[in-house]
């Protein structure tokens, strides 16, 4: 090997090395500020927001070697009681599709558990932009929780007439209260099958999202309801205001919804 290959494969070297930490310095920001639920795709994603022209192939191999890993999914809160009131048509049929926000909500409860007692959450969920409309946290999953949850939706959203409002049998969406309040706002209820988890799979992605990122593995963390509440309330608005989705074309889904709404 001449002497000028030589050196110009060491300078090359040094160039790489220094690309690379400061590669490496912003993909490490970025996982430490999304609180470490970040893996590849959406570290790659924010790099790209941010400016970078970076292959996510680079960008895996650099968060391998800094042992770098998002959250990953696990037990379910059943509210089916058998029918104990009017089983709605199943007018979603695992057609999820939506041209804007609005036209299809969905919802449903899911537990946690600690030692100080269980405690449930009941969020609703826009199809369209992934937006968790509202929701609310409780010690008992009861019929208060719905009409909290609901109201909270309402005075966010007053002209819903034609909207579906997807959800499971559970017995709180069997009740005559819910389906009168969806009545009065124009909405027409949809349900799915019962046992049937993929008719109402985009919850259950949410509800696994949600406890990967900031659940298992942080038990201890929350020593009373109120720290598990306040937990919640932060991530949800980190979820709907910050956290970027490849369906909402990588923006957060508030910034989408806006986005959606304006361009219409």
């Amino acid at each position: 090997m001449s002497k000028s290959t030589y050196y110009f494969e060491i300078s090359k070297k040094d160039v790489v090395a220094d690309r690379n930490m400061d590669l490496m310095h912003e993909i490490k920001e970025i996982f430490t500020s999304n609180k470490r639920r970040y893996g590849v795709r959406r570290i790659h994603r924010e790099l790209l927001n941010r400016g970078y022209e970076v292959n996510h192939k680079r960008v895996q191999r650099l968060m391998h070697e800094a042992n770098l890993m998002g959250k990953r999914p696990k037990e379910k809160y059943h509210s089916y009681k058998g029918e104990v009131g009017k089983i709605a048509d199943n007018l979603v049929n695992r057609d999820f599709n939506t041209t804007a926000p609005l036209q299809k909500w969905t919802t449903d409860v899911s537990q946690f558990n600690f030692t100080w007692g269980k405690c449930y959450i009941s969020p609703i969920l826009d199809m369209n932009t992934n937006e968790i409309i509202s929701y609310d946290l409780s010690m008992s999953p009861n019929l208060e929780q719905i009409h909290r949850m609901l109201e909270k939706a309402f005075n966010k959203f007053s002209d819903l007439n034609g909207l579906i409002f997807h959800s499971d049998q559970g017995w709180q969406y069997q009740h005559d209260y819910y389906r009168t309040e969806l009545q009065k706002h124009g909405i027409t209820q949809s349900m799915s099958r019962k046992g049937n988890c993929y008719d109402n799979c985009i919850m259950e992605t949410f509800f696994g999202r949600l406890k990967n990122e900031m659940y298992y593995g942080y038990e201890k963390e929350y020593s009373s309801f109120e720290e598990f509440s306040k937990a919640i309330e932060e991530y949800i608005d980190y979820y709907n205001n910050k956290r970027i989705q490849a369906k909402t074309k990588w923006m957060p889904p508030v910034q989408y919804r806006i986005a959606s709404m304006c361009s219409s």
